[in-house]
């Protein structure tokens, strides 16, 4: 509804009510309302998936058309973000969140910093989307409550042009609220346990989750060793479990992310169900690294498995796994891949141990011929180290190509010595261009990264402690911290507004009109930022 119908719905309910409800101003009520567009999680799931679902079909129209997120790990992150967007960009279009279960483990837990292993609370997955969708409503209420006061002051100085100007704003208002993609690990136990984990997301206003075919309880990060995967036919039931959830709940449209850690993982905790030959089972149990038994005494307290034909004994560590035979990562993830979307999942994710688009390619080559319109989400991960691997790949590429590359000590091209060298600056292009690339030739929908505002907030915490602590002192927090914020023009220089002090006078003169003692007066340092 526009302003000015939500002001006409106000008073028509106002009015039918009497005298006892005259306190109460209809245009006050309208703005209430309009800064609190989502009145629960599901809502916003519902309208996100929205979202999602266009961005996929303009994606599938067009690979320019790909979109991208960052991290977060707080509320208030992710809402500083989303701002930065608006500010820089006009819009949110294209621009997604991504919440991290490697970051819930590291600074969420209740345990304290923990590795991506699982170990983390499930609420605290939920409780962190609820948290940041509050932030991003609290960004919408805090915009839209400077766009009523300047609407206020225009009135006050009947400049009926700037009045129009800011209606038409306030009606043409774009919300913080985008979608998130939101890790769930690989369910947090059985399938039972995944869906009601999924519900808790949606509910907190998930529309789309991500996840993984490790084992739950052997669960690693995707850029550590010692993976564990599970056969396709458990990896299913949950992603069975998480759209039952979606359903469930009315979001019929949420989007469900299937990764496979299969390039990194080479072990498995059980062999697949297989009911004759070829069929998936079949497929997962024929990448075991197994050597024929010729005697079945030399297998005693082993596993054997039929082969074509053949008794076959898998190698088994000491830890009771199994193995998987060297070299067959790939054909795995085209085979989890293929899988995971012929059996309900929107987007695959295939965790790389570097940024290469080839390498992606090849993969998503084989998945397209049999699913034409495959998507991937990609993490661009910090875990990359991508100064490095891309100066390697155009070194590698100058060579194939016979150029000179004697100037280069291939082992050290990390060295700052590169920087502004001819190879260093190609590879800082690619870098730049990876994304828009990769969109277009390995089918990456959807670019991430899963870490990065970690990084960030380590960076310019360990820059101001050296400042501050050091001889800059207070000139340390004033040159490098407030001072940039006042003239990049930065909300957050305005912390008192930022936090809600003013949609706090606002909410005080509806309730209490004359009688409001508020925060924003003459006497409010605040006003020392309004130049």
């Amino acid at each position: 509804m526009s302003y000015q119908s939500e002001i006409t719905s106000a008073a028509q309910l106002i009015g039918g009510n009497g005298d006892p409800w005259k306190g109460i101003d209809a245009e006050a009520v309208a703005r209430m309302r309009l800064q609190n567009r989502f009145a629960c999680g599901l809502d916003i799931a519902r309208y996100t998936a929205g979202i999602m679902r266009r961005d996929m079909a303009a994606y599938d129209a067009d690979p320019a058309a790909y979109t991208q997120s960052l991290g977060c790990w707080h509320g208030f992150i992710a809402q500083q973000k989303m701002i930065a967007v608006k500010k820089h960009f006009g819009t949110t279009k294209g621009r997604y969140l991504y919440l991290s279960g490697w970051m819930i483990a590291a600074l969420r837990s209740e345990f304290g910093p923990l590795p991506d292993q699982s170990m983390h609370e499930k609420t605290s997955v939920p409780a962190l989307i609820e948290e940041i969708y509050t932030f991003l409503r609290q960004a919408d209420s805090r915009e839209l409550s400077l766009l009523f006061r300047d609407l206020d002051k225009a009135r006050e100085a009947g400049n009926e042009l700037e009045e129009q100007r800011l209606l038409n704003a306030i009606d043409a208002h774009e919300t913080h609220v985008v979608p998130i993609v939101a890790d769930i690990d690989a369910g947090f136990g059985n399938a039972e346990a995944t869906y009601l984990l999924a519900k808790k997301m949606i509910e907190a206003g998930a529309c789309a989750i991500q996840i993984e075919n490790q084992v739950s309880d052997e669960k690693q990060c995707g850029h550590q060793d010692g993976k564990v995967t599970v056969p396709h036919e458990d990896f299913i039931a949950k992603l069975r479990a998480v759209r039952y959830a979606f359903l469930e709940l009315g979001v019929d449209d949420g989007i469900i992310v299937a990764r496979t850690d299969s390039l990194g993982a080479g072990l498995t905790k059980q062999f697949a169900v297989s009911k004759k030959p070829g069929d998936i089972g079949d497929q997962y149990n024929s990448f075991l690294d197994c050597e024929e038994i010729d005697d079945v005494a030399q297998a005693n307290g082993d596993v054997l498995i039929n082969r074509g034909g053949k008794l076959m004994r898998p190698r088994r560590l000491a830890s009771g796994l199994f193995q998987f035979k060297s070299g067959t990562g790939e054909d795995r993830c085209v085979l989890d891949c293929i899988t995971s979307l012929q059996n309900g999942a929107d987007l695959i994710w295939i965790e790389t141990e570097k940024p290469h688009i080839e390498q992606i390619a090849g993969m998503m080559d084989r998945i397209r011929e049999v699913v034409p319109n495959a998507k991937l989400a990609y993490n661009n991960s910090p875990s990359f180290n991508w100064t490095l691997n891309f100066r390697q790949q155009v070194y590698d590429a100058w060579a194939a190509e016979g150029r000179d590359v004697s100037g280069y000590d291939r082992a050290k091209l990390m060295s700052a010595e590169y920087d502004g060298t001819e190879l260093g600056a190609e590879a800082d292009e690619r870098i730049r261009t990876f994304q828009r690339d990769a969109a277009a030739r390995a089918g990456i929908f959807h670019h991430l990264i899963t870490l990065p505002t970690y990084h960030t907030a380590a960076l310019s915490t360990d820059n101001l402690a050296r400042e501050y602590f050091g001889d800059a002192g207070m000139l340390g927090y004033v040159k490098n911290v407030q001072r940039e914020e006042i003239r990049q023009g930065i909300a957050c220089v305005k912390h008192q507004n930022m936090s809600g002090s003013d949609i706090g006078d606002d909410h005080k003169e509806y309730f209490a009109g004359e009688a409001a003692l508020k925060a924003g007066g003459a006497n409010n340092t605040m006003n020392q930022f309004a130049a």
